[in-house]
């Protein structure tokens, strides 16, 4: 039963030279949980029915809008890179430049537990944003007490590719009006969802309409996307992480295949797997119980 969880204001830190949005849920002398989002999407995809549940777990959990994301610092200077181009680079194995990479955004992370004066947090990383998560478990382990890596990979080559039918929907350029955006949104997670769970669509709707307040941005869409890009495969790396580490997948995930997820947890040594059945790469709410039950159980 959600019990009367403190809330902070949404408030602005300045961290690794930008601002960061963030909140706060439960008592700031609970252990950290910091939430890492994924790509193009800002923290209230971290439902707050989610965000609740955890603290009531007893951990302070922040969430926060990733850089070009939200109401987080856009970096509009940078430019908007070519991806196709970075692609064939990287297929030539050629050297990728981009506006910055995911080691920059870990080192964001960093920054907003520095700000908020937390020493070291859980971190729980969903799709790139598991992908943060690790690069922050690999160059700043003392900040992680353990690693939750959700719907995310290692980007080692030769792991299945995103089906067709997503990506022709994730590369479709976004409407511009409110209208067009929600219901592309709701478009786009219907197809992202998988087979297990309907979705909310009124929820989608309204967290769509509220993402399209607090301010949407593809270009920065397309940044994040470069530093995915020209950071490559973790894989190696990953191999010497000692953080206590567990992977949650879902087994319908038609965006980062299941299998990217085991192989993650094949690399980390002592890693933890949990495999939900029907879940694809949205957060469903009918899981969110055995997904806070396996993070409370894990962060300790």
């Amino acid at each position: 039963m959600v019990q009367n969880t403190q809330r902070g204001k949404p408030a602005l830190a300045r961290a690794n030279g930008i601002e960061i949005a963030y909140e706060t849920f439960g008592d700031s002398n609970d252990p950290a949980l910091m939430l890492i989002m994924g790509l193009g999407y800002q923290m209230i995809f971290w439902d707050e029915e989610f965000c609740i549940q955890l603290a009531d777990r007893g951990f302070h959990v922040i969430r926060f809008d990733n850089r070009d994301s939200g109401l987080s610092t856009w970096l509009d200077h940078a430019g908007v890179p070519d991806i196709s181009a970075l692609k064939q680079l990287i297929a030539q194995r050629k050297t990728v430049s981009a506006p910055y990479s995911l080691l920059d955004m870990a080192d964001d992370a960093v920054g907003l537990l520095d700000a908020l004066e937390i020493e070291s947090a859980h971190i729980v990383g969903r799709s790139m944003g598991g992908m943060i998560g690790q690069m922050m478990a690999i160059h700043h382990s003392g900040r992680v007490r353990t690693l939750t890596i959700m719907m995310s990979s290692t980007g080692a080559p030769g792991l299945p590719p995103p089906e067709p039918e997503v990506l022709s929907i994730l590369l479709e350029p976004e409407p511009e009006d409110r209208e067009g955006f929600v219901e592309h949104s709701v478009k786009i997670w219907k197809v992202l969802s998988g087979t297990g769970f309907q979705i909310d669509e009124t929820r989608v709707r309204e967290m769509a309409d509220l993402s399209y307040t607090r301010g949407v941005n593809p270009d920065g869409v397309s940044r994040q996307f470069a530093a995915i890009i020209a950071t490559g495969s973790r894989k190696e790396a990953l191999k010497s992480v000692t953080v206590p580490t567990l992977v949650i997948h879902g087994d319908t995930d038609p965006l980062v295949s299941a299998e990217c997820g085991i192989d993650i947890a094949d690399t980390v040594s002592g890693a933890k797997l949990l495999i939900i059945k029907g879940l694809g790469h949205t957060l469903a709410p009918e899981t969110y119980p055995q997904m806070i039950d396996a993070i409370s159980r894990h962060a300790v």
